[in-house]
């Protein structure tokens, strides 16, 4: 498979490189010290004392040696940094490069437009609530609710918190008057179009309004509560539109991610109130879902922050209740806010896919967040550090109420816990888990274990009924442009991808991830595929453009050519791990080339760090030698020296 020639001799993404000056880029972030040929800061990703985040201008990349170990290129850094998604860095590192991104169609164009303009009609929708709150007679009420709920006057202003007259054209009228037009107010959510008569009426009519932003702070759709105490809904949100989509939007991110990212734990409740509580109280690292179940979607959002995750949960409420026993609650008849979706089967999954921690906190009956921190700041904060893993806290639910000899209602239990169990990667933990429901339903532990065995045969059949048989071909190895090889299997395969990380985990190594892709562009397309394919298998190759900059496109066609068809899933993961493991071993390579250049540097200066140095040295060789022992034993490739 030949992969030269598919892409530019000089692509967007290497001319802003070229005309770029990382050092330049990362000083405007954070304080740079010169050491050296190098230079050294405090790592932004994690708290630490010591310097360890290192810039390296020749190569110009980036590495900490501390805590995180993160590194990478200017791409990487800003989208770090920024919590920004590819597409975003490559538009402001363009900007700021003087780039010109390659033309847009004439179709891109025009959604770009659209987009655009749907910003700034939200953006001035919500200059006109907020305004009508400061200073509308009719607002009386809202100021009451606000002042009742606490919130001061610079969280009001901070969130821009506004509200909605109790007329049916009020908002258009005044949306119409600033040259917007009805099409664009129904796209954006803001009227209501009858299908019998095509008349329109306004969405949000006497609410405290609630402005809904993405990451960088734009508004992209509104919440509104109702002030009726009778009222129902309590609240309704904007619709799906061209910019919002409430699986992928956390509310309170664009405020919360540098607190987040500075605690490295994020905590997710259910309500807008309980995020401006929290906020105005000093904690800052708490966002909202919006009403649905938690989706990987946005946990990969938080992720670009940190991997430690903590679900504010009231295990009393209709939604968790209604997700324990299957039973459909109607929204408008929950005393709460939003209605809590519980999926304890699905947050086990993301923590394995996502090599995250998530944990719950479980909220004392009839309270939220809001009232938690209002009445002692002290005990929501000790609440957040006790928070439990996942299959504890759904463990402690089920067993509420459970009768000590009622043996059926045990076995439901336990049925009940095999999913979750089953979707625990860390066979440690899984079986720290098997014990301990054993010993909560007073069980012997060997009836767990021989259930367990039991789900897994019966999956094991359904999968081999299921698979199809294929001709073993023989492969055409690898070329020089490993990335790219390993990604056009993937897109080809999509399937293997699970069958390569368990590889990978038998060796004691990291599942495949976008920092295994060194160009940036190709790192792109792999988060950009691995986020759809947890909704679509297999990922519509169409979907997958529509994901990636247009500057993207032709590196994504050239991956698509179907050299690999015919070879059978066991060839393509051996072809796969044998491509990913030399990646990672030329990776490791040269970052241990630069760790000992530093090393020697520091013991030549007499610095304290040389000993941490040598220490990240010594990490680094280990997990060097894991690879090339995995690539020599496991996969029959000799490498090319040793880790040394």
């Amino acid at each position: 498979m030949d992969f030269a020639g598919r892409q530019l001799p000089v692509s967007v993404i290497d001319e802003i490189k070229d005309r770029l000056d990382i050092v330049e880029v990362i000083s405007s972030y954070i304080p740079l010290q010169k050491a050296g040929r190098n230079y050294k800061a405090l790592c932004p990703f994690h708290s630490e004392k010591t310097p360890s985040f290192v810039v390296f201008p020749d190569s110009q990349r980036w590495h900490c040696f501390g805590a995180c170990g993160e590194g990478g290129d200017v791409f990487t850094f800003v989208m770090k940094q920024e919590g920004w998604d590819f597409r975003t860095a490559l538009e402001e590192l363009a900007r700021r490069a003087g780039v010109e991104l390659r033309p847009r169609t004439p179709a891109q164009r025009q959604a770009e437009e659209e987009a655009d303009r749907l910003r700034g009609l939200l953006a001035e929708a919500a200059r006109y609530y907020h305004h009508l709150l400061r200073h509308a007679p009719e607002a009386e009420a809202a100021r009451t609710y606000v002042a009742r709920r606490g919130l001061s006057n610079e969280t009001v202003a901070r969130f821009t918190l506004g509200y909605s007259l109790p007329g049916w054209e009020s908002a258009r009228g005044h949306l119409t008057e600033r040259g917007y037009t009805i099409e664009e107010l129904v796209k954006a959510g803001l009227l209501v179009q009858r299908e019998d008569s095509g008349s329109t009426y306004d969405r949000f009519r006497d609410r405290l309004m609630i402005p809904i932003r993405d990451l960088q702070g734009r508004v992209i759709g509104f919440g509104a509560r109702t002030l009726d105490p009778e009222g129902v809904p309590k609240y309704i949100n904007s619709p799906q539109t061209p910019l919002f989509d409430k699986g992928r939007t956390l509310f309170g991110l664009d405020l919360a991610r540098q607190a987040i990212r500075r605690e490295d734990r994020v905590v997710i409740v259910e309500g807008y109130m309980d995020v401006m509580q929290a906020h105005q109280a000093g904690f800052a690292n708490v966002v909202a879902q919006m009403g649905t179940a938690l989706t990987e979607a946005q946990l990969k959002q938080l992720q670009r922050y940190t991997k430690r995750f903590v679900l504010a949960l009231d295990p009393d409420a209709a939604g968790v209740q209604a997700t324990l026993r299957g039973v459909e609650v109607a929204r408008e008849a929950l005393e709460r806010e939003w209605e809590p979706i519980f999926d304890p089967r699905g947050l086990v999954g993301y923590e394995a896919r996502l090599g995250a921690e998530i944990r719950v906190l479980r909220l004392p009956r009839g309270q939220d967040p809001d009232d938690l921190i209002r009445e002692d700041p002290r005990r929501w904060a000790a609440m957040v550090e006790e928070a439990v893993p996942v299959v504890d806290f759904y463990l402690q639910i089920l067993l509420e109420g459970l009768a000590p000899d009622d043996t059926k209602a045990k076995a439901r239990v336990v049925d009940t816990l095999l999913p979750i169990l089953r979707a625990v990667a860390n066979p440690v933990e899984r079986e720290d888990y098997a014990q301990k429901i054993a010993r909560a339903l007073r069980v012997d532990a060997r009836a767990v274990h021989a259930r367990l065995r039991s789900a897994e045969r019966r999956s094991a059949r359904l999968q081999r009924g299921t698979a199809r048989t294929q001709e073993r071909a023989p492969s055409r190895g690898v070329t020089a442009d490993l990335e790219g090889h390993c990604l056009t299997m993937l897109l080809q395969r999509p399937g293997i991808l699970s069958q390569i990380n368990d590889a990978l985990r038998e060796s004691q190594l990291e599942p495949l991830r976008g920092q295994d892709f060194q160009d940036v562009g190709y790192r792109a397309i792999f988060e950009a595929w691995e986020t759809l394919l947890t909704t679509e298998h297999p990922v519509p190759i169409e979907a997958l453009r529509a994901q990636l900059p247009t500057d993207l496109h032709a590196r994504l066609e050239g991956l698509l050519t179907p050299d690999e068809a015919t070879l059978a899933d066991e060839q393509l993961v051996r072809d796969v791990v044998l491509t990913l493991l030399r990646l990672r071993e030329r990776n490791l390579r040269q970052l241990g080339q630069e760790l000992s250049f530093l090393t020697l540097e520091a013991q030549e200066a007499g610095d304290i760090r040389a000993e941490q140095y040598i220490e990240a040295l010594r990490a680094y060789r280990e997990t060097l030698l894991r690879t090339q022992q995995a690539l020599a034993q496991r996969w029959g490739w000799m490498s090319r020296g040793r880790a040394a």
